[in-house]
């Protein structure tokens, strides 16, 4: 009997709750919402930040790069031994590119604008930062490879040791394009040659920082080559010549076009970070197209 009654019990609270029961449940069902949000998602805030690498030889002006963008004016810097990633956020006058049919009064727009911006140091023994933030992407958007346009005259060691290194980031990403194991890679990789201190008297043109890097890239993707087949390797190892050759296979001259196979999409685009100016406008809208 005692049981009985003890079910009924339970059946008439379970269909006929008190008002002080209810309340309760609805505090409840509004809290776990909030809680997810401000614990769980906020806690993961810095890695769900789309995120644009910047990378380039030393003294190319990355740290002032990163500093203009993050505090709207460049600091004086020095040469970097650890990458820094810094959080972001796109002038008023940008809109992400996810953004574009929003109306400007969605209050989305502002998240939209929130980006990390890692930079990773120039120095040869040094430059594997960047490579593992390659092949180990943190919710990428694009790639920024900037470089000292005073520098790249021919015959300049400057345009050698840039060469070099961009050879090496493209090739990266090359057979990061087709392999099958990128599940966390972008389609397309959007890849920006920011052409830095075009307010200098020695600085090249656009077209020529543009022309003069893919001529110094087909000679260091020859040289290279050439390297390999002096050396041996490749002959009785199962090494593909191929698997070390920068964009179309065969090709007397490299053109920064031939990575669009690879979906690597390269622009050049001129700017200065220091001195008169500084005019970075084009560099905040190639970086507003990708967010």
């Amino acid at each position: 009997m005692s049981s009985s009654t003890t079910i009924e019990d339970w059946v008439h609270y379970a269909f006929n709750p008190s008002p002080l029961a209810l309340v309760v449940a609805v505090l409840v069902a509004i809290a776990i919402p909030i809680f997810l949000h401000t614990v769980v998602f906020k806690a993961s805030g810095l890695t769900s930040l789309p995120s644009i690498l910047l990378v380039g030889p030393s003294g190319s002006g990355k740290t002032s790069f990163l500093t203009l963008f993050e505090r709207g004016s460049p600091a004086r810097t020095h040469t970097s031994q650890y990458p820094i990633a810094v959080e972001c956020s796109l002038p008023v006058e940008n809109t992400a590119g996810t953004d574009k049919y929003r109306s400007v009064n969605d209050p989305t727009n502002q998240a939209h604008k929130k980006f990390l911006l890692i930079d990773t140091p120039g120095h040869g023994k040094l430059r594997h930062h960047a490579l593992e933030n390659i092949t180990d992407p943190q919710n990428l958007k694009g790639i920024i490879f900037l470089v000292d346009a005073a520098t790249l005259s021919a015959g300049d060691q400057g345009l050698r040791q840039t060469a070099d290194y961009l050879h090496d980031i493209l090739l990266i990403l090359q057979k990061r394009g087709e392999s099958k194991k990128t599940a966390k890679a972008l389609k397309e990789v959007p890849f920006l040659i920011a052409a830095n201190k075009m307010d200098l008297f020695t600085a090249l043109p656009t077209t020529l920082v543009k022309n003069s890097l893919e001529t110094e890239i087909t000679k260091v993707r020859t040289s290279r080559s050439k390297g390999l087949l002096d050396s041996g390797i490749g002959i009785d190892d199962g090494h593909d010549e191929k698997d070390d050759w920068l964009g179309e296979m065969g090709s007397t001259e490299f053109k920064f076009s031939q990575m669009d196979e690879f979906d690597v999409s390269v622009e050049v685009i001129g700017g200065n970070v220091t001195g008169e100016g500084p005019t970075v406008e084009k560099w905040w809208n190639w970086v507003s197209e990708r967010l």
